[in-house]
């Protein structure tokens, strides 16, 4: 009888070592001497840009991990922690910051298998040097160890940046903000650019309690009265223009619900006044409303050159109660999951037949919704390489396994050379190592594909797409 035992000793990988989601020696090289070592572009955040120009540290691994008092912080780990019945104010409230970081270390000794507990000890790993796990017994040592160097000049916001080797940065920030510290971050000779995304999401809400109030604040933003329709486009083309003057090249746009129907100027120009006045409107006003704006705004970004990124199927706010205390923002969002291909495909066809559709990335956070808008997106386009894709991983779908599925589904049925990377979406300055693990899924999938015969067992062949997926093709966002 044949020996069944292999004769080559076994590949084995530590705890988050160099070699970790890295199961071929292929998948090892493509990452090593491919992908590691490029630059970051991260194309859609929620870091602020105030913060990036003024350069603060933060007070300790508190502030920088769970909340900072400025209203934002990390929902991923609040949500956690909360499962974990730690009360409230020692995750978003006044707790001592000892108290609040000791009921987080309390949490990721349950938290095997989250990617919060993943990314928690590649950013210790990566910022920090600190390679032991965090349990009750080492948090002392390791709020000591984070608390000291965040004190320091090497742990400031920018310079967590530049740790990172990030090149691009790109912020979100509402048609009426002044760029200020954008316009002041760019005369500074930092390595890295800060960018503006364009996220007009307070004018597609046209329901939104606030919406006469934010009219009245973009007409004196404009200095022109916003009295129809027709004026609220070019109010948003005159926004566009400004933002594109500061680098701008992407929008960005969170449409909770994909609806489409369609409207005439007259019907578009009632549904405002209506929404002005806050009278109220009904569901088939709102989808002709957001529709026709989607529909304007898309031929300003194609006009300019610019790339939309749709963010579909989230489900906001669902703990009533949590959000009149907390408001938005705070963990308390879920997936959506309704009908997503009819509407969307209406509306890349509308776009389509007026030859007004950009280069368009559609995420969406119900993985469900992956083929219905992969195969929709192949159905349009054509104006230009990867004009239209599906966006990546994004959310609750930011995990292994999420990262590996969406781009399974890309690579079937598109073309995974275009892909644009990875983003954090995150509020947090420490969340950057997430794109070296999209990195690591990436080359492992490539790895195992090598391995299976789908694909050529060959470094030299399949390095270009590393790069280009890793870094190329999301740089190339900011170059029309």
């Amino acid at each position: 009888m044949p020996d069944l035992l292999f004769s080559t000793k076994e590949f084995v990988v530590a705890f988050l070592d160099d070699d970790f989601l890295l199961g071929t020696q292929l998948s090892r090289e493509l990452f090593h001497d491919v992908a590691e070592n490029l630059p970051l572009v991260d194309y859609h955040c929620h870091l602020h840009a105030k913060e990036i120009y003024e350069d603060p540290n933060f007070d300790n691994i508190v502030d920088a991990w769970l909340t900072d008092g400025r209203n934002y912080g990390d929902h991923y780990k609040w949500r956690l922690e909360r499962a974990n019945g730690v009360p409230e104010r020692l995750i978003t409230g006044d707790g001592d910051p000892w108290d609040k970081f000791m009921a987080y270390a309390r949490t990721m000794e349950q938290a095997v298998g989250s990617p919060v507990y993943l990314w928690t000890h590649m950013e210790l790993r990566r910022y920090f040097g600190i390679c032991e796990p965090l349990t009750t017994k080492t948090a002392k040592s390791i709020f000591d160890q984070t608390n000291e160097l965040l004190a320091t000049p090497d742990f400031s916001r920018r310079a967590l940046l530049r740790r990172m080797n990030v090149k691009v940065v790109c912020t979100t920030d509402s048609p009426e903000d002044s760029l200020e510290y954008h316009d002041r971050f760019a005369k500074e000779g930092e390595p890295f650019r800060m960018v503006p995304a364009f996220r007009p999401d307070a004018a597609l809400n046209p329901t939104a309690k606030g919406y006469g109030g934010w009219i009245a604040t973009m007409e004196s933003v404009c200095g022109k009265p916003i009295n129809d329709f027709s004026d609220l486009v070019e109010a948003l083309r005159n926004r566009v223009d400004y933002f594109h003057q500061h680098g701008s090249r992407l929008s960005d746009h969170a449409v909770d619900v994909v609806e489409f129907a369609p409207a005439t100027a007259e019907q578009l120009d009632a549904i405002f006044s209506k929404a002005r006045a806050g009278l109220g409107l009904g569901r088939q006003e709102q989808a002709q409303y957001r529709a026709g704006l989607l529909l304007e705004l898309m031929r300003i970004y194609k006009d300019k050159g610019w790339t939309m990124q749709l963010h579909l199927h989230a489900s906001r706010n669902n703990n009533s109660t949590a959000f009149q205390r907390l408001g938005a923002d705070t963990g308390y969002d879920a997936l959506a999951d309704g009908s997503v291909a009819a509407p969307l495909a209406a509306l890349l066809d509308q776009a389509q037949s007026s030859n007004i559709l950009p280069r368009t990335i559609v995420y969406s956070l119900n993985p469900n919704d992956y083929m219905a808008i992969a195969t929709d997106l192949g159905c349009f386009g054509g104006d230009d390489r990867g004009q239209l894709q599906l966006g990546n991983a994004w959310w609750f779908n930011d995990t292994i396994t999420g990262m590996r599925r969406q781009l399974e589904v890309l690579a079937e049925t598109s073309l995974l050379g275009n892909a644009v990377g990875m983003t954090t979406d995150s509020r947090s300055f420490l969340s950057f190592p997430r794109h070296e693990l999209f990195r690591r899924v990436l080359c492992g999938l490539l790895g195992d594909w090598a391995s299976q015969g789908v694909i050529p067992d060959d470094e030299e062949y399949l390095a270009p797409l590393v790069r280009a997926v890793s870094y190329e093709n999301a740089l190339a966002l900011f170059k029309s």
